[in-house]
This record gives structure tokens, C-alpha cells and sequence, in this order.
């Protein structure tokens, strides 16, 4: 009897291993089913300017659908992580709720004789719902890969980013999609990507829930230095990225013109944001070599350089503007899944969820004053110096993380 309960004992101290052919289906599971579901924020820009609404043709009223639901997703990721949703309840089941009511809010914009305000609330509740989708995403990789989840969401982010490019590769070959169609078929993908993660994902085995609400989970987060210094890290981070993709076109193009050059400018935007997907898969590849922490810092250290370098670029003759422009666009975001990766593992367990979800508020709500600066900026100053303001970013992000290796 003592010796089987002593096997037993063994047993539970034993680490638990997930198979690796099971480990690939959940990572390929969770990566479709992200890129599916953020295919409601992606198409954003390619839908809302072809909307049949009179208001539409002022600029200003595009630009404020479009942020609807930036605003939209800040609030969803609030309330989440105020609300603790991912952490006490299923996160897949959150997922799938999510992704279902966002693909109907989506749907919104098909309505006959749509109006304008009718437009903002659907783009808001679209970004609400989101909120549900990206950072509990991650929060169910971080319950399935407890070692190797650097590598895991290296793979999720670069999904993300590639479906962030997609408006430019549109663009540059010039295809054009009926709005009705592409609203139609990214509701159809949403939907199809929780179902993906609510049947055909289970809860982690890594997965610590928690059994009842609690207020105090924020404070003691960010009681906690490794934790703060992964989040300041993270915001540094944010800072600049968003901005930066915003940007770039005008940035490309002011080159073009400086230099009287004919450039393909939305394939080379494309190409430039794009380019963060390989590098998000290879800096997760890189962690088993080096930590997160080196190679986020690495990222953080090179796309600072290059904001520095960024109003010199545009005297570099035209084959190494484009390999800077490349290079500037990989380090913008490699170091986006492992700064999460840090959020995840230097979080309490039981508050990993709300970690998560709370850490991407602030970081939004953060590239919307770097994306409004950069605007003002751009209209009141030479675009030469546009993305020095950016540098400010990966400064602060380095220096949070000081030489701690977490």
C-alpha cells in the first residue's frame, strides 16, 4: 500500500509532458484560429471607406470609424481584465462567445440603409469583442505551453502581422473587393475560428483558475518587479509599433518624392510590415538559444537605432532604403510575442488571463497618443524628422528592462 502510494505521489510530482504531434495541432489550432478571428480588425481599413454613407466622404469621419475599434477593443480589455473572464472561466469558451458576437456586430455594416451612427457602434463592439479573441488567445498558448511559449506565440503574433499587412497587398496590385462580400466572408471566418478553438481546444493542463472574483489581482501584478519591468517593456514597445505601420506609406512615399523615384509604395509598405511575421516566428525559434528577454531587448535596441537613423535613410540610394525599411519592420515587432511571452510567465498564475488582457489595454490606448502625436507632427514639421518622435519608445523599453534577465 505505501509503495503505491508513494508511485502515486511520484506521479503528481511528476512535470506534465504534452505530446509533441499534440502540441503542433494545438499551436496550428490556436494560430488559424487567431488569424481568423482578428480578420474582423484587419479588413477595417479596406471596408469602411467603401461604405454607402454620405459622411464617409470627409476624411475625419474615416478616421474616426476606423478608430471605433481601437477604442472599442481598449474597452473590451478593460472590462476583461477588470472582470477577470479569462481566468475564471474557460478561456476557450470566452474565445468562441467572442469571436461568434463579434462576426454578428460585424455583420452590422450589411444593414439596409445603414447610418453612420449605426456604423461607429458596430466597429466599436466588433473591437469590444476582440478583446476577447487576441490576448485570450495567448493566454490559452500560455495554458498549453508552459516552456517554449516564447517560440509558441512567435508563430501567433506573425499570423497577426501578416494579417495586418494585407490592406497594402490589396492595395498594391490594385485589387478591389465588393465591401458587402469581404464583410460577409471575415463574419464567416471569425465565427468558423472560435468554433476551431472552442471544440477543437480544450483547457490547458497548465491552466490555474480562478474560483472566485477578486479586486486585489491587478495591485499584486505590478507589486511584482519582473512583472512591471515586462510590462513597461511592452509599452515601450507599443509606442512605437502601431505608429510606425501607420506611417510608413507616408514615410516611403515622402522618399519617393525627395528623390523623385517610382516606387510601388503599398507593395513596399507591405513588404515592410510584413517582413515582421518571418520575424516573430524566428525570434521564437532564437529563445531556446538565448531568453525572451535578449531577444525582445535586441529588438527594442535596433528599432530605436533606426528611428534615430530614419531622417539620414532618406538620403540612402534606393536599394538600401529598402533593405533598411525591411530590416526596421522585422525588429519593430520581433520583440512583440516575447514581451508577452514575459507578461504570461512573470504573471500570478491565477491572474495570467487578466495579465494579459490588462497589459494589451494600456498598450492600445498607448498607440493611439503615439499615432495622434505622429499626425500632428506630421502636419506641422518637416517629414524628415517624422519617426525621431518614435525613438522615445524603445528607449523607455530598454531601460525598464535595465540588464535584468527574467
Amino acid at each position: 500500500m505505501a509503495r503505491i502510494l508513494l508511485s502515486q505521489q511520484n506521479l503528481l510530482n511528476k512535470p506534465f509532458r504534452i505530446p509533441v504531434l499534440q502540441k503542433s495541432r494545438i499551436i496550428i489550432l490556436i494560430v488559424l484560429a487567431q488569424f481568423l478571428g482578428t480578420s474582423l480588425w484587419f479588413v477595417g481599413n479596406i471596408v469602411v471607406p467603401q461604405l454607402p454613407i454620405s459622411a464617409l466622404q470627409n476624411p475625419d469621419a474615416v478616421g474616426d470609424v476606423l478608430a471605433a475599434v481601437q477604442f472599442g477593443f481598449i474597452t473590451g480589455t478593460l472590462v476583461f481584465a477588470v472582470l477577470a473572464f479569462a481566468d475564471r472561466f474557460s478561456p476557450s469558451k470566452v474565445f468562441l462567445i467572442c469571436a461568434i458576437l463579434g462576426a454578428i456586430t460585424n455583420l452590422a455594416l450589411l444593414l439596409p440603409g445603414v447610418q453612420y451612427q449605426t456604423i461607429l457602434s458596430s466597429r466599436f463592439s466588433t473591437g469590444f469583442f476582440l478583446a476577447g479573441i487576441y490576448p485570450v488567445g495567448m493566454k490559452i498558448a500560455s495554458d498549453y505551453f508552459e516552456k517554449g511559449l516564447g517560440k509558441a506565440l512567435g508563430y501567433l503574433v506573425g499570423a497577426l502581422v501578416l494579417g495586418t499587412a494585407l490592406p497594402h497587398v490589396l492595395n498594391s496590385f490594385g485589387l478591389s473587393l465588393d465591401y458587402k462580400t469581404i464583410t460577409a466572408i471575415t463574419s464567416a471566418f471569425a465565427a468558423l475560428g472560435g468554433i476551431l478553438i472552442g471544440f477543437g481546444v480544450p483547457d490547458g493542463p497548465f491552466r490555474k483558475p480562478q474560483q472566485r472574483l477578486s479586486f486585489s489581482g491587478i495591485p499584486q501584478l505590478f507589486r511584482q518587479k519582473s512583472f512591471r519591468a515586462a510590462a513597461f517593456g511592452y509599452w515601450g514597445h507599443m509606442w512605437e509599433l502601431y505608429a510606425f505601420w501607420g506611417f510608413v506609406p507616408l514615410f516611403i512615399t515622402y522618399y519617393a518624392t525627395q528623390n523623385e523615384l517610382l516606387l510601388n509604395i503599398p507593395l513596399l509598405a507591405f513588404g515592410t510590415i510584413s517582413i515582421g511575421a518571418v520575424a516573430c516566428a524566428v525570434g521564437g525559434h532564437l529563445v531556446s538559444r538565448f531568453s525572451s528577454t535578449k531577444v525582445a531587448r535586441f529588438s527594442l535596441l535596433a528599432s530605436g537605432i533606426c528611428c534615430v537613423l530614419s531622417p539620414f535613410s532618406l538620403q540612402f540610394p534606393p536599394v538600401l532604403f529598402i533593405v533598411f525599411m525591411l530590416f526596421w519592420g522585422a525588429v519593430v515587432v520581433a520583440d512583440s510575442p516575447q514581451f508577452s511571452t514575459l507578461v504570461a510567465t512573470q504573471a500570478i498564475p491565477e491572474y495570467r488571463g487578466t495579465a494579459l488582457t490588462l497589459v494589451n489595454c494600456i498598450g492600445f490606448a498607448i498607440t493611439i497618443l503615439s499615432i495622434q502625436l505622429l499626425g500632428h507632427f506630421a502636419l506641422a514639421n518637416d517629414l524628415r524628422y517624422l519617426f525621431l518622435v518614435l525613438a522615445a519608445g524603445p528607449i523607455f523599453g530598454v531601460l525598464s528592462l535595465g540588464r535584468t534577465n527574467l
